[in-house]
């Protein structure tokens, strides 16, 4: 095996479909209150090479997450709440809110997002694809999209080559979805398992734990994040 000294921070995908499977399943299993992510089989790509021994291809889904926009008014109430009011009122809540599964209200226009976890072979990293659309179908643009990010999401994304959204056809869908570009993710995941101080992880841990490290990233530029009990389970 690999020394992980010479690790590029990429993943086969071999190792991305055991990763996926498994991640689903801890998801599930730890977080049986949120939607489930599930791993969806698609056929093989007629020029995937011949040592890429895949008993089957496929991606991650996560579909149909409720996400609210404030309208006008609601913006405008908000601005005029006491901040101390507005404080006391977050730190009750905070723990009782997931950012993917956001509550209905009637005072907010709804929106959906689904999700996708791909496997890229031109970068051989995971790819996280999006698409958002009003409750009546209309897809929304990226400019609205990014509206919905969070405040943090709205500064990073012009900053961080990996973490930049572009438009491209889905993979297996053959649709256009938006997706964050996977350009720079290699090198930010060598960085983030070999960059520190600490003694290096053995290549098999550093395979065994890649998506759901990639994920507690890349998930929080769009706002959906890993649920602690996944994080202290590893």
């Amino acid at each position: 095996m690999m020394d992980v000294c010479n690790w590029d921070g990429t993943v086969s995908a071999k190792d991305f479909r055991i990763g996926a499977l498994s991640f689903a399943q801890k998801w599930e299993s730890l977080n049986s209150a949120f939607p489930p992510w599930s791993w969806v089989p698609c056929p093989k790509h007629s020029w995937l090479a011949s040592h890429e021994l895949l008993q089957e291809e496929g991606y991650l889904s996560l579909e149909n997450i409720c996400i609210s926009r404030p309208n006008e008014e609601d913006i405008d109430q908000n601005s005029q709440t006491d901040p101390g009011e507005e404080e006391t009122s977050c730190s009750e809540k905070e723990d009782d809110i997931d950012d993917a599964t956001l509550v209905q209200s009637n005072h907010h226009e709804l929106h959906y997002c689904d999700f996708h976890v791909v496997y890229s072979y031109t970068f051989r990293v995971p790819v996280l694809y999006l698409r958002a659309y009003c409750s009546d179908g209309r897809p929304l643009l990226l400019d609205e999209i990014e509206k919905e990010l969070p405040a943090c999401s709205s500064k990073e994304l012009p900053e961080t080559k990996w973490a930049f959204i572009t438009q491209e056809e889905h993979p297996y869908l053959k649709r256009p979805w938006y997706k964050l570009h996977p350009c720079g993710t290699s090198e930010f995941m060598k960085l983030l398992f070999l960059g520190g101080d600490t003694a290096q992880p053995k290549l098999e841990v550093v395979l065994e734990l890649y998506l759901l490290s990639w994920f507690s990233a890349v998930g929080q530029v769009v706002g959906l994040t890993i649920p602690c009990k996944m994080l202290n389970d590893r």
